[in-house]
């Protein structure tokens, strides 16, 4: 079993758990649950011992119900392993002996129903984020951009898989190419420039910077389908390319303006609980 949706991560009690869409449903690394459970260096082992132990108790499906799925080890590459839907794990984690059990199936439960109600109606998706933005305390015009330019990523990331883009260090790789096109920067050094450490660039980022990085993707998507381009050598010229409209009209915004559209502020004060109003541009 395979698949080549990228991998996600939740977090339950301060811990990283991967998860993907596989089927229509969250599968989850047993690994990573495992470690959110039990703690200990040697989750592996652990899950090995406990693969035995419950097949010794009668539970012989244990082995057709764990599949074998694609997802990004912390090195960056995608390896192969051990996962289970949330049916599967409620009944791996009953055989577990600590109290942090019944918080994670009620966590997966949440999980996976907001999965299902975000396939039957994806309104919900962007419902929940901009009520996270909301009391984070982001401006209501900046939230409006910030979603539209999810959707714009999200069109483009899309096109990407289709193409033969795969890893997230392909992805970056990409990204890189768009953002020195339309700024004159990668994304490390564009967070340089904020202050920005393990923040997201874009959550940061002012108005008109969120509209040109808009503008640089959906033109790069235009040109992937235009060119029907395929491979990581003809998607990085697009991307060059697309990152290059953005960066001319950036160019002729600073001329029109005599002021520079690349900006230092950041929001990292609201999320302190200090809310403050960026600079108009």
């Amino acid at each position: 079993m395979s698949t080549k949706k990228d991998t996600q991560l939740a977090v339950f009690e301060g811990h990283r758990i991967r998860k993907l869409l596989h089927a229509g449903e969250w599968w989850f690394s047993i690994i990573d649950v495992i470690e959110s459970l039990v703690g200990g260096d040697r989750p592996r082992k652990y899950w090995n011992d406990l693969k035995k132990k419950l097949i010794a108790e009668g539970y012989f499906e244990v082995s057709e119900k764990i599949g074998q799925l694609k997802m990004v080890a912390p090195d960056g590459k995608r390896r192969m392993t051990d996962c289970a839907n949330t049916e599967t794990l409620f009944r791996i984690v009953q055989s577990i002996p600590s109290p942090k059990v019944e918080p994670l199936k009620r966590w997966l439960a949440r999980i996976g129903k907001e999965r299902i109600d975000e396939i039957e109606n994806p309104e919900l998706a962007m419902g929940r984020m901009q009520a996270l933005y909301e009391k984070k305390g982001y401006p209501k015009q900046w939230i409006d951009k910030r979603l539209r330019g999810i959707a714009v990523r999200q069109d483009l990331t899309d096109e990407w898989k289709e193409r033969g883009a795969e890893t997230r260090l392909e992805f970056a790789i990409l990204t890189n190419e768009i953002m020195q096109g339309a700024f004159g920067l990668k994304v490390d050094e564009y967070k340089q420039v904020k202050d920005l450490e393990r923040e997201n660039l874009r959550d940061h980022m002012t108005d008109i910077e969120l509209i040109l990085t808009m503008l640089a993707e959906a033109t790069t998507t235009k040109l992937h389908r235009d060119r029907d381009s395929r491979g990581m050598k003809p998607l990085k010229k697009d991307a060059k390319d697309g990152g290059a409209v953005a960066g001319r009209t950036r160019k002729d915004i600073e001329r029109q303006t005599n002021r520079p559209v690349i900006s230092s502020e950041n929001f990292k004060s609201l999320t302190s609980g200090k809310p403050r109003k960026l600079k108009e541009e």
